[in-house]
């Protein structure tokens, strides 16, 4: 089995074949001009191209063309030594956005990212794990994560950059992290059109650095309402049936719904910020999250409070219960563990 995110993706080069489907009479026309060579077959129509401004001209120009028409192409980009590919095929729009977007396209592209860390906590501020989060490579382009990925889903890229994430988490969990600590990794659920072929490559990573399934959390993160609800309880049954935990993330607030949480019943339930900021001031906070809490604790659900900034919103969290806590209050994200290769507690005591 074989799907576009799955399969390899080519950084448009100076060189290369613009191929278009389906063909018609009215597309032909269109390209078609002296000194141009297109090549048919039954179902698709190609042209070899020898820079980047010509293949982007042609892109405008069946852009330009009438829309009923437009809409219902589809192209790949190769290089000069690569052929079509059935996995390959994206709409003519998508293609559109890669152009227009090309710079954070080739971040993308050529894995031009980190996997910063922030610490999380227990009750008694010791560090029990750390979530991995997306940022730029040392001395790379600037982005911010919502961007880049905003710009993969309207080109096509989001289950290529969210394998790319979680493989790098998973990598940068190796070099800095013991056996034993917590990881807790992002994946988007829209980028995963089938659990068991999908979460291949995250699977044969863990084993590949000979990590331990246990100490790691797989966190739903979804900014569009989730539409295929058995395809998510059949995600988390494939991580949980490897060995590892799943985490709900931004409960009570956006599409992570109490709902959601109690339809899902992960073994870590993360809190959203909105309700965690100055929650030891605001009574009706105070009762969302004691609600969030009852609710976890009948399918035994941790929960964890996200965005803590200040003590007093630690403090009250603890004292209602809840075990787990993250924020710039303990940390940061950053490239390394505080203190060195792993800081154990909030007093510095490393393990090197």
């Amino acid at each position: 089995m074989n799907c576009s995110g799955c399969s390899p993706i080519y950084p448009i080069e100076g060189q290369g074949t613009l191929y278009l489907r389906p063909i018609s009479p009215a597309l032909l026309e269109a390209l078609q001009t002296p000194g141009r060579l297109i090549e048919t077959s039954d179902d698709m129509m190609w042209m070899h191209f020898s820079n980047l401004e010509t293949v982007q001209s042609l892109i405008e120009k069946i852009g330009e063309m009438d829309p009923t028409l437009r809409d219902s192409l589809t192209v790949q980009i190769m290089p000069i030594y690569e052929q079509a590919n059935e996995e390959s095929w994206i709409s003519l729009t998508m293609q559109e956005s890669r152009f227009k977007h090309a710079e954070l396209v080739s971040i993308i592209l050529e894995h031009q990212f980190s996997s910063h860390m922030q610490p999380i906590v227990d009750a008694s501020e010791q560090i029990i794990g750390y979530e991995f989060l997306l940022r730029p490579a040392e001395n790379g382009k600037s982005f911010s994560s919502y961007e880049l990925f905003e710009v993969a889903r309207e080109t096509g890229l989001h289950s290529f950059l969210d394998r790319l994430a979680r493989i790098t988490a998973i990598e940068t969990s190796a070099l800095f992290l013991p056996h034993g600590v917590k990881r807790f990794v992002n994946f988007l659920p829209s980028s995963i059109y089938n659990p068991e072929y999908c979460l291949t490559h995250t699977f044969e990573a863990i084993e590949r650095l000979s990590l331990d399934p246990k100490d790691f959390v797989f966190e739903v993160v979804e900014t569009e309402q989730i539409q295929h609800m058995p395809i998510l309880q059949q995600i988390f049954e494939v991580y949980r049936s490897r060995g590892m935990s799943v985490a709900l993330d931004d409960v009570g607030a956006g599409y992570s719904t109490i709902e959601l949480m109690n339809r899902l019943e992960p073994d870590f339930v993360k809190i959203d910020r909105s309700l965690i900021d100055r929650c030891d001031q605001d009574s009706t906070k105070q009762q969302q999250i004691l609600h969030i809490v009852e609710m976890s604790s009948r399918f035994g659900g941790q929960v964890l409070a996200e965005g803590i900034e200040r003590m007093e919103e630690f403090e009250f969290c603890r004292s209602i219960g809840i075990e787990l806590a993250q924020g710039y209050y303990f940390g940061k994200p950053s490239a390394q563990p505080p203190g060195g290769p792993y800081c154990n507690t909030s007093s510095n005591s490393c393990n090197n």
